[in-house]
């Protein structure tokens, strides 16, 4: 499928993209999903280990059940995308996940919710989320023009540090005066907001002619094909699959790590997912800075190299480091990570030819993804064995050895990562 060509818009001044108004329902829409996300994601591990008294491994297994769907419905997908609407897709998908995320407080409600409904629900969103996911980053080209790109992904992916920085939080108050399963119908009615912006876009596109579609085993092969063969994509998706493995490792055993080990209540949890999720909202804010000052593959390094290590303090918090010193190196090492993902998400959407953009981007996140609910076993299985401490300093490593992907690919000598431009890649 294709959209509509994009027209080349005027310099627009200091509003920017603001002044245009698809981008801006889109915008609003995926800043509350954002933050009913961010609270949903907490709530739901402080149901499982504080309602539920879910151990690390359990906590590992409702973790690793939310990106499982990744390693078997990813390839697909982008196939699939390719041929429907983009935004029906994010409509369908927000509407079953609104009603996913419900069902939890009602089944606390009614006295009969378990971890295996947790997991259920996590699993079964995560499925949305893969079609979802796919559906949204190919449907931003078609919202504005290619130069246009990093300046949207910059201001998508700041909201959506902002939310990151005010979920934690909303979740540990929520937490303490309601209860955590509170915090998943705040998630739920996110959805449904995000939904009636969704609704309200103009933006056209266009499917392809039923001659000209093949089977989805060829489409999605083509799409396969396109990254494996292609140096930069093949390097940032097994760059993505190993940081994300490390990162879905300390994920599965940070919730157990900080009130089993440092001792602190939910609302102590909030408040340092909320600091730690501010370096989140600083590297959104200025990736676009770092990719104009230093080119966008020297920005990328730079974001690897410099600020993955400083997770390595984050297993001593509490004990041989004060808690703040340790959630003050989260925080710029989470704030590397996002900007690094603004950079690479910018630079999908403006090298991948546009007809491809979907399985493309399906096969690259099924890596990035795929390695997320084996890193989250594995972390919860290293957790349960050795303790939460040793599970995060063995997966805070692997994050920071991702950076030797980059260093051992073309990325290592050019300045800016490749785009294409009028079919003719720079």
């Amino acid at each position: 499928m294709t959209a509509t060509p994009v027209e080349q818009r005027p310099v627009r001044g200091r509003w920017g993209l603001w002044v245009e108004r698809d981008f801006r329902r889109l915008w609003i829409g995926e800043t509350a999903s954002g933050l009913g996300t961010a609270v949903g994601e907490v709530s739901l591990v402080l149901v499982a280990v504080g309602v539920l008294r879910a151990g690390s491994f359990m906590v590992g297994v409702l973790t690793a059940s939310a990106w499982l769907p990744w390693l078997f419905l990813g390839l697909s997908a982008g196939a699939w995308v390719d041929r429907w609407s983009r935004r029906t897709v994010m409509l369908v998908g927000d509407l079953l996940l609104l009603a996913l995320f419900a069902s939890v407080p009602v089944a606390e409600w009614t006295g009969v919710l378990t971890v295996w409904q947790l997991v259920a629900v996590a699993f079964l969103a995560g499925a949305v989320k893969v079609f979802f996911t796919t559906a949204y980053r190919t449907l931003l080209p078609a919202l504005v023009a290619e130069p246009d790109v990093l300046e949207a992904n910059v201001k998508l992916q700041s909201s959506a540090a902002a939310m990151d920085v005010a979920g934690p939080g909303v979740a540990g108050v929520v937490a303490e005066a309601f209860g955590a399963v509170t915090g998943l119908l705040i998630d739920a009615c996110s959805y449904l907001l995000s939904a009636l912006c969704l609704s309200a876009i103009d933006a056209r596109e266009e499917r392809p002619a039923r001659a000209e579609r093949r089977g989805i085993r060829q489409e999605v092969a083509e799409g396969v094909r396109f990254v494996v063969h292609d140096p930069y994509l093949r390097t940032v998706s097994y760059f993505a699959g190993l940081g994300n493995l490390g990162l879905s490792g300390l994920q599965a055993v940070q919730t157990v790590l900080l009130v089993r080990s440092v001792g602190l209540r939910p609302g102590g949890v909030g408040a340092v997912f909320a600091v730690v999720s501010v370096g989140g909202l600083v590297g959104a804010a200025i990736a676009g800075r770092i990719a104009a000052r230093f080119g966008t593959a020297r920005g990328l390094l730079l974001c690897e190299l410099i600020g993955a290590p400083f997770l390595l303090l984050l297993p001593f918090a509490g004990r041989w480091l004060p808690l703040p010193v340790c959630v003050a190196a989260w925080a710029v090492a989470v704030g590397g990570v996002v900007a690094g993902n603004v950079i690479t998400g910018s630079f999908f959407q403006s090298y991948c030819p546009p007809e491809l953009l979907g399985r493309i981007n399906s096969c690259s996140s099924s890596i990035g993804y795929g390695a997320m609910p084996v890193g989250a076993l594995l972390g919860g299985f290293l957790g349960g064995e050795f303790g939460s401490r040793a599970a995060a300093w063995v997966m805070a490593s692997v994050v920071v050895s991702a950076g030797w992907v980059i260093l051992a690919s073309p990325i290592r000598g050019r300045r800016d990562l490749p785009r294409r431009t009028d079919g003719v890649i720079v």
